[in-house]
């Protein structure tokens, strides 16, 4: 019996000290989610004025005015840059500004004041047409960075309106059209642009893949090549023109100054058989009459015009009737005169023949009292003898 019971006493003993161990569990994990809780709030109370400032910093990049987004510029160039706003903005001040912060940016220039912090920007608000447009020129490498238009709202817990546009300054080079095209025997113009840097090297305008094609030209200078004419202002603008297009000069070129170019690709057309047909029946017009009295009467000018050439061309002539009875009757007229001068031919040609006859007078026999009064004439030639009788 003792010994029943010291083993109930045992196996009570250890189930109280299970339960004491799995309160204390419990208490640890209520006490751990206690901390825990309380650690998030404090952390949540302390990041509340970091989200508000960040919140504020940031709300000039979300607003009602629209601009580029991102912009590439020549060293030495000028660029504009238009911001547009809403209506409700019209009588608002506009600024430019320079910064990767709006809240932190440094302001270049503002519509309420006269003179800009930087001469080389200039602002102009056009409230009709709801938008204000930044000029920067003379731009260096050391520009490119990030600006903001901005409108300023007013109040102390709202931020101005702004937008972000991001200026690259290159001192590369850029074409201002990558491809031009033009008519058989006509020209084309490429403009290409340069870095102030470059302004003192020599240009070179080239046929792609074959450098040995290429023609120079000096700083601020001009050159003549056959049909190319290249022509370098020293100001940042280098112009080629071709002139007298040919299906072969089509293709792929290269404006070249130091280590940088740019491609240009030119197309040849072929000139139509309409243009060319109205380049050769119509007169050609230097200039419109303002009259529409005038302008009337010149184009029934050159409609009387253009039906007297084609009276007169060479397939109106021809075809007419009275051309054809004219030549009938030349016809005529030719054997005729061809027959008649056979007939003629055929005369001296008898007269000819007689002339080399002999002639021989005979009495005609009868009595003396009669040869008085007749003859016989015979004439002896290559033809068989013939008589006349007198």
């Amino acid at each position: 019996m003792s010994c029943t019971k010291e083993a109930g006493a045992s196996s009570s003993g250890q189930e109280t000290h299970r339960a004491q161990e799995e309160m204390s569990k419990r208490r640890r994990r209520t006490s751990g989610s206690l901390q825990k809780r309380s650690s998030v709030a404090h952390a949540h109370a302390g990041m509340a004025p970091l989200l508000f400032l960040l919140s504020f910093l940031l709300a000039g990049s979300h607003g009602d005015v629209v601009t580029v987004k991102n912009l590439v510029v020549l060293e030495g160039r000028s660029v504009t840059v238009p911001c547009h706003y809403e209506p409700q903005y019209a009588r608002h001040v506009k600024y430019w500004c320079q910064g990767s912060m709006y809240t932190f940016c440094s302001r270049l220039a503002r519509t309420d004041v006269a003179q800009p912090a930087d001469a080389r920007v200039s602002i102009t608000d056009d409230p009709a047409q709801q938008v204000f447009t930044v000029t920067m020129s003379g731009l260096q490498e050391a520009d490119s960075g990030w600006y903001w238009c901005g409108v300023e709202v007013g109040g102390m817990w709202k931020a101005d309106d702004a937008m972000s546009v991001q200026i690259t300054v290159s001192h590369g080079m850029s074409v201002v059209n990558s491809m031009v095209a033009g008519e058989e025997g006509g020209s084309v113009n490429v403009q290409c642009l340069y870095g102030s840097r470059h302004s003192g090297s020599s240009k070179k305008w080239c046929r792609s893949g074959d450098w040995g094609s290429c023609l120079e030209v000096s700083s601020n200078s001009t050159r003549e090549a056959g049909p190319v004419l290249l022509s370098d202002d020293g100001a940042g603008a280098f112009t080629v023109t071709v002139r007298a297009l040919e299906q072969g000069d089509a293709g792929w070129y290269w404006c070249v100054t130091g280590q940088e170019q740019v491609s240009v690709q030119v197309a040849v057309t072929s000139r139509s058989t309409t243009q060319r047909t109205l380049r050769t029946s119509l007169p050609l017009m230097t200039s419109l009459p303002v009259d529409p009295k005038e302008a009337s009467t010149s184009l029934a000018t050159t409609s009387v015009r253009t039906a007297s050439q084609e009276r007169n061309s060479p397939s109106h002539v021809f075809g007419s009737p009275l051309v054809i009875g004219g030549s009938l009757l030349l016809l005529v007229i030719v054997a005729v005169v061809t027959w008649k001068t056979w007939c003629h031919y055929q005369r001296i040609r008898k007269r000819r023949d007689m002339g080399g006859a002999e002639l021989t007078f005979s009495p005609h026999p009868g009595s003396e009292n009669d040869q008085n009064k007749g003859g016989v004439i015979f004439f002896q030639s290559s033809s068989p003898q013939q008589v006349l009788l007198l």
